[in-house]
């Protein structure tokens, strides 16, 4: 059955929630202590015959943001301190002109909300503090200050206190612009991401990093779905140009020349990997630091010396990288764009059980498969 405006009667039923029962304890756990903290630093300092009250009530909503969500742009301190210190002052304004009356409260309100976009501190309990000072005909400014002001700032720091020591960012930090290499990797940019958002064109409870990063990662795990089932012994390159500890450096010169790839896994006898040596290798060992002399160099460091002993490098196992990065033929090629987006690795080599080569596996093998499972 459908309503009116076209929503269904589920609409209206509360979704599913999506944090564990450690994040509810966590974030109820963290009202109650900031509530608290509030609440008897203000009563302690509260004369005992003041009219004045020690805590107002929207603070418990602001305390709901404020650990429940605080990624989000509403729960950040200064719109929890400058959302309710200036929706009480409108409320309080409206007050000494119009008196308690339904005009006040909706005027306040209203206004409340415009004045906290134009700030941005923009917090919805604010909207709660303007409606109070009118329901309570308050007409004294220094009620902004205290309670509202005070009890703002008290939570804001057991905020900050509190999510600090259980792990979460609060305040939030503001981007400065992503590394090139991050950019690089992404599927897509900010600009994209502005260009979405201005379009929705409506407040979002989430932070805009906070949407990147989900967006991204719900990217990477629809990638591990559809290729959970693939392996990379199915998509690699299987008997791969290897060569040994002893390979002499022009040798193996010369097949990274022939086959124009980049890297050359070193194996022992039993074919279990041992190293690699690449491109990179070589220039380095050659000290290749100006362009006009590479060449030189680089013969040099490849001619095999006549002699029986050398100040050079004479065989791979000499220049090679012992620590490398591999991969299992077992397992899903899902687990590896993680690898090649992020470290700059373009070949794996690929083992199996017993740590022998049997294949390497690179990043268009990926995308092929990716792009075939679609």
């Amino acid at each position: 059955m459908r309503t009116l405006s076209g929503a269904s009667w589920r609409d209206f039923l509360p979704p599913d929630q999506t944090v564990d029962g450690k994040e509810r304890w966590r974030a109820s756990l963290g009202a109650l202590l900031g509530v608290l903290l509030t609440a008897l630093l203000c009563h302690a300092f509260t004369p005992p015959h003041a009219s004045l009250p020690w805590l107002v009530a929207p603070i418990g909503a602001s305390a709901v943001l404020v650990f429940a969500l605080p990624a989000s742009p509403f729960a950040q301190p200064w719109s929890v301190v400058g959302g309710n210190t200036l929706s009480a002052l409108v409320g309080i304004a409206f007050v000494q002109l119009l008196g308690s009356t339904p005009w006040a409260a909706a005027l306040a309100v209203g206004v409340a909300i415009g004045l906290m976009f134009a700030l941005r501190c923009l917090h919805p309990p604010g909207g709660a503090c303007a409606l109070l000072m009118v329901m309570a005909g308050v007409g004294d400014p220094g009620f902004a200050v205290y309670p509202v002001l005070v009890n703002s700032l008290l939570l804001s720091l057991a905020g900050v206190l509190y999510n600090h020591a259980t792990g979460r960012t609060y305040p939030q930090r503001h981007a400065v612009g992503p590394k090139v290499d991050e950019v690089r990797h992404r599927s897509f940019t900010d600009a994209d991401l502005d260009a979405v958002l201005a379009r929705y064109n409506q407040v979002l409870d989430l932070s805009r990093e906070d949407l990147h990063m989900l967006l991204e990662q719900a990217q990477a795990q629809a990638w591990r779905r559809r290729s959970g089932q693939v392996r990379c012994a199915e998509v690699m390159s299987q008997d791969p140009v290897a060569v040994s500890f002893g390979t002499p450096l022009q040798e193996a010169w010369a097949l990274l020349r022939q086959h124009r790839i980049k890297s050359l896994p070193v194996v022992d006898r039993a074919q279990r990997l041992v190293g690699i040596v690449t491109l990179a290798d070589f220039m380095r060992e050659a000290k290749v630091d100006a362009q006009a002399e590479w060449p030189r160099r680089l013969a040099s460091l490849i001619r095999p010396t006549p002699t029986t002993h050398s100040d050079k490098p004479e065989t791979v196992g000499q220049i090679m990288a012992r620590q490398v990065r591999v991969v299992s033929q077992d397992r899903p090629i899902g687990d590896l764009l993680p690898l090649f987006s992020s470290t700059g690795h373009h070949h794996v080599p690929v083992i199996d059980g017993e740590r022998r080569l049997v294949g390497m596996i690179t990043q268009s093998d990926v995308v092929r498969a990716l792009a075939r499972h679609e």
